[in-house]
């Protein structure tokens, strides 16, 4: 699927969903995500092995992201399709891009809110206003988030679940400030920058549970400084990353038996023992009631086939790269209680629309989906510029596989008895 043209930019929002790595993730769409463009990720997406794409979110092309700060200081993203020309975008139209309310457009390069849209400059000065002052609580509260690495929040009974992350997400949040200070700091140099657009694997859950796993023995890659070499490797020797070969990089959780959101952050994953680990994916599938067993088969299924195709891909290495393990927190009443989990994975997938591929199919209680994620520092013998080359396949990644695979056999056959 490929990205419609559009005439107008998109504003840019958080992406509520992200709970792991520091790269600013955003919400372009419904369906789509889009993040800082890294030459190496880009070619890894562009060159992609057939056989992986239905583990890796769907590639739709790069956006061109400026930035504009009002008068009271605030800063928003706007996409623009790249083609370093913003002057011919207003010969383009696609006004169902998004809704009215978030459409932008270019003017003398003043961000200006669409003619039609009957809003009073009042009212926008007083959005603003509640946004800075939201702004500068989230910048206090961020020291705090970081030293409280396991957070709960209480879900209001009344209200769509699925919306409330966007208040209660703090990685997410995180992130987004960061990347806007990073450009608000480089303004002078630099308004133009490349994001690639990438498939929201969120979207058609209702209210998404998402494990972002860190995956391999080693995360730093051929080209870091002796420094970050030396930071990774102490991070992995720390963690389970050494023992087992991945580690939890953040989590988001939501209890239906308590009503509560539940999300833990990196920190908390480097400091888990194997055991803790095993208690933090026991977690993941517990939804505060009882432990989500119709999940298991599904994805000892899709890690397994992932395995299998990783082993037979030569040359590369994905370091730092994460895995997202992601399912459906709202729970089907129509799907049976006795069915056979693997079959219902199978009709989903089947009654898929074929042009989709991989991507269409809509959860049933029982699909989890299993995507790799992250390859800024991946690296493999056709890129040609690299330095270093190397054979055969990336056995870091796949013995984290392996034993993600048994642990979560484990918890599935002890929960049984």
């Amino acid at each position: 699927m490929e990205v419609e043209h559009y005439s107008k930019g998109v504003l840019l929002e958080p992406f509520v969903h992200q709970v792991g790595g520091h790269s600013c993730v955003l919400r372009f769409n419904d369906t789509t995500i889009c993040k800082p463009l890294i030459q190496r990720e880009h070619q890894f997406y562009e060159t992609l092995p057939t056989e992986m794409r239905k583990f890796t979110p769907q590639y739709e092309g790069v956006v061109s992201v400026s930035f504009e700060e009002d008068e009271d200081g605030n800063l928003c993203l706007i996409a623009y399709p790249f083609n370093g020309d913003h002057g011919n975008l207003e010969t383009l139209d696609n006004s169902d891009c998004e809704p009215k309310s978030k459409l932008l457009r270019w003017t003398n390069k003043k961000t200006v809110l669409l003619e039609n849209e009957k809003i009073s400059k009042e009212w926008v000065r007083q959005h603003r206003k509640e946004e800075k002052m939201k702004s500068h609580k989230l910048e206090e509260e961020f020291e705090w988030l970081k030293k409280s690495e396991v957070l709960y929040y209480t879900v209001e009974k009344k209200g769509n679940v699925s919306s409330q992350f966007k208040h209660h997400n703090p990685w997410s949040m995180k992130c987004h400030q960061q990347q806007l200070q990073r450009m608000k700091e480089n303004a002078k140099h630099r308004n133009q920058y490349k994001f690639i657009l990438l498939e929201n694997l969120t979207s058609r859950y209702e209210v998404p549970c998402v494990l972002d796993l860190k995956m391999g023995t080693r995360q730093h890659g051929d080209d870091a400084s002796e420094e970050k070499k030396a930071n990774q490797i102490r991070k992995c020797q720390q963690s389970t990353s050494a023992v087992i070969g991945v580690r939890v990089c953040g989590m988001q959780v939501y209890q239906a038996g308590t009503g509560q959101l539940m999300f833990m952050n990196k920190y908390h994953g480097r400091k888990l023992s194997v055991q803790g680990f095993k208690e933090a994916l026991y977690q993941f599938f517990h939804n505060g009631k009882y432990l989500r067993r119709e999940l298991f088969e599904s994805v000892i299924k899709k890690l397994t086939e992932l395995k299998s195709v990783l082993e037979k891909q030569e040359s590369y290495r994905f370091y730092s790269s994460s895995l997202l393990i992601i399912y459906d927190g709202k729970e089907r009443q129509e799907v049976a209680v006795d069915s056979d989990p693997e079959d219902l994975e199978d009709l989903s997938e089947e009654s898929s629309d074929e042009s989709a591929g991989a991507y269409a199919y809509k959860p049933t209680a029982s699909t989890v989906d299993v995507r790799m994620i992250d390859f800024a520092h991946t690296t493999c013998k056709y890129y040609g510029e690299d330095s270093v080359v190397h054979e055969g396949q990336d056995t870091g990644y796949v013995f984290g596989l392996q034993n993600l695979i048994d642990i979560i056999k484990e918890i599935r056959d002890e929960s049984s008895e």
